[in-house]
């Protein structure tokens, strides 16, 4: 039972980790497009070595005038 919590943690590590390797936290500027693409990279953890680059678009309406 205890190596369900610690799997989940070394997942999150090695996805934190691609992500660096990709450069994914250089240059941070907090859209939704930079920061939805770092979350995606940290939750596919392992399978960012496996081929998977997850890059997400997003578009925001313009506020009305």
């Amino acid at each position: 039972m205890r190596a369900g919590p610690s799997f989940i943690v070394v997942w999150f590590v090695i996805g934190a980790v691609a992500a660096g390797q990709r450069h994914d936290y250089s240059h941070f500027d907090a859209s939704c497009a930079k920061t939805t693409t770092i979350v995606l990279t940290i939750l596919s953890g392992p399978l960012n070595y496996a081929g998977i680059n997850p890059q997400v678009s997003c578009r925001m309406p313009q506020p009305s005038k």
